[in-house]
């Protein structure tokens, strides 16, 4: 199992984040295809090449073809959102904000998955790429779909392991050379 490699691969001195992948993935709530899909959305967001080769094959394994492509859908888009809309929040003229953003987000309308799920995977990678404007906007949504809290707060906690995961394996890859 890729997730056993994946676990083997982190240093002792972060056992704590072995212990939390484990739990994080094995032992979630949530239903297949939205773990799945947020955990291979997050192995995107993370950049890290070790995260992403382990975690791939069983994502896909997990998910039928439209969730797949749509929890990589949900990681492009993202990276270009979480940048544009960070950024205008960050910047202090509010002018930015009135501004039309001119980009195209077709795949937000119509994703190939239950919206739902995509609006979780676009939360999760938010939360890797630190996008208050985005994480508010896809927590409001999910909200007034009915989402719980404790599922929202799931698919944080999946994407904030995945992200220690990468940093600290490629952090001491770099280290070892």
């Amino acid at each position: 199992m890729a997730l056993d490699e994946l676990k083997s691969a982190v240093p002792d001195f972060a056992k704590d984040l072995k212990l939390n992948l484990g739990s994080v993935i094995g032992n979630s709530d949530l239903p297949k295809q939205q773990l799945w899909g947020t955990v291979l959305a997050c192995a995107i967001a993370s950049r890290s090449p070790k995260v992403l080769r382990e975690l791939e094959p069983e994502a896909k394994a997990n998910l039928s073809a439209e969730a797949y492509t749509a929890a990589k859908s949900a990681a492009a888009v993202m990276a270009m959102n979480n940048v544009f809309y960070r950024t205008r929040h960050l910047l202090s003229d509010p002018e930015y904000g009135t501004l039309r953003a001119g980009l195209r987000m077709n795949v937000i309308g119509n994703p190939g998955v239950e919206k739902i799920d995509f609006e979780l995977w676009s939360l999760a990678v938010s939360a890797i790429n630190g996008c208050g404007q985005c994480l508010d906007s896809h927590e409001q949504v999910l909200r007034k779909a009915g989402v719980d809290r404790e599922t929202i707060q799931e698919a944080v906690k999946i994407a904030s392991v995945i992200q220690a995961v990468g940093v600290t394996i490629d952090a001491e890859a770099v280290l070892a050379e």
